[in-house]
């Protein structure tokens, strides 16, 4: 159950970074964070956090 709630989290962090960015850089416009580069800047980190997340989730503890 953790894992699932886990990987659920690191794709809305992956798709809200990347919506994030594209809005920042202008390509998805009608939101005030049209044009921001506050956005440009916040949503490729939060994108590599979700995808990080994902990462780590699936690929599971190591084995020794």
């Amino acid at each position: 159950m953790k894992k699932v709630v886990l990987i659920a989290l690191g794709v809305l962090l992956s798709v809200a970074g990347a919506i994030w960015t594209l809005q920042g850089l202008g390509y998805l416009e009608g939101s005030s964070m049209t044009g921001s580069s506050f956005w440009a800047i916040v949503g490729p980190i939060v994108a590599a956090m979700g995808v990080s997340l994902l990462y780590v989730t699936i690929r599971g503890p190591k084995q020794r």
